[in-house]
């Protein structure tokens, strides 16, 4: 099974546990893992046995790449409705808008890659905890797509418009820097999985959701830790004021052209740079008008406006091509829609904000 479940014994209650398992994926969530998620936590949901909610990957892969986006390229390609590609799509949305929802505690323990819609499975969860190796990113620049998922709503949360610098560059955070801007709650040791769940499985939950959370944060916090200084040193630490200063302004282009500018001998940075040269223009357009838009939304109308954006990129030749380029050829040459990102006409842009979905017509039936 791609997705391993478990119902583990406590002193009282018991302990749900999802283990992403899907090694040749990295953990990529394929339209199977995403029923078997979905369907586990609504099962749990109406459980009162089931007290916290433990979600991770397997210890031969990272927390989550993504999506599964071999799988969604031939639902793109092969369907002339594209309607089965938007099955798969809003199926993901209404997993995590689930999650974020959830009426019990739910823990990501997070390492290796976190990226992509992986990035928003753990940020849906409410404790979130990183091993040393970890690596978040949200890519999606480079393959013609958009940070989703909930990504407008916690993006817009990170200190100086470094949410803008994520999701035009695609910049891998570690551990120090999602910790230090809030991407996570705190970091563990490499070996301490199953001291984790030992410890877990030791307390008395209740199924009280206000008393088994409260127990839940005292557990985590009497947790051993990571030595902080023993951590992998922060990029943003050395580059934020950089970013601030450059991604501030009105005008795209004129970011973009900042960015592209700087001459700093980083690799991260140079690496994050490359993303951003070599991404979609439309892409670009679609970060930063789903960040501005956003910044007066609720979570619900947030994952709206998002699943209609991922409606139309699925529609539009950039998301297959840019799949095509970056995992099924691998020429790493995608032929965008618009070479330049002043060449995208509005009326591109705002075909992806189309429609305006309510309580009547969301296709997700979000509550």
């Amino acid at each position: 099974m791609s997705v391993e479940v478990q119902e583990l014994p406590c002193r009282e209650g018991l302990i749900g546990t999802l283990t992403l398992n899907s090694p040749t994926t990295l953990n990529a969530l394929s339209e199977a893992m995403i029923a078997q998620l979905r369907n586990c936590l609504a099962r749990w949901a109406d459980d009162e046995r089931i007290c916290v909610v433990l979600i991770r990957g397997s210890d031969k892969t990272g927390f989550c790449s993504g999506s599964d986006l071999r799988e969604l390229y031939q639902s793109i390609t092969e369907s002339k409705n594209n309607e089965a590609a938007f099955s798969i799509v809003r199926h993901e949305y209404e997993l995590i808008y689930a999650l974020r929802r959830f009426p019990k505690p739910v823990v990501a323990l997070g390492h290796g890659l976190i990226m992509g819609s992986g990035l928003g499975l753990y940020s849906a969860c409410r404790y979130r905890l990183l091993t040393p190796d970890a690596a978040l990113a949200t890519p999606a620049m480079s393959i013609g797509l958009f940070p989703g998922v909930g990504a407008s709503w916690f993006l817009n949360r990170l200190p100086g418009r470094l949410g803008l610098f994520m999701g035009l560059t695609g910049a891998h955070l570690n551990v120090s820097d999602a910790l230090r801007v809030g991407l996570a709650d705190m970091a563990l040791p490499d070996s301490n999985h199953q001291g984790l769940l030992s410890s877990l499985q030791a307390e008395r939950w209740s199924g009280n959701r206000a008393a088994d959370d409260s127990r839940l944060f005292r557990l985590l916090s009497q947790a051993e830790t990571q030595d902080y200084p023993a951590l992998t040193a922060s990029q943003l630490e050395l580059h934020e004021r950089d970013i601030a200063r450059l991604c501030a302004g009105s005008s795209l282009p004129e970011i973009v052209d900042q960015l592209l500018a700087v001459r700093n001998d980083s690799e991260w940075w140079q690496a994050s740079v490359k993303t951003l040269k070599g991404g979609c223009p439309v892409s670009a357009w679609l970060i930063w008008n789903q960040l501005q838009k956003a910044q007066q939304m609720s979570l619900k109308d947030v994952f709206r406006m998002e699943l209609a954006m991922a409606w139309e990129c699925v529609r539009r030749p950039d998301l297959a091509e840019g799949i095509r380029a970056r995992l099924i050829d691998r020429d790493q040459s995608p032929q965008w829609s618009f070479s330049r990102i002043r060449d995208v006409p509005d009326a591109v842009i705002d075909a992806h904000f189309l429609p305006v979905w309510d309580d009547q017509t969301d296709p997700m039936h979000l509550e």
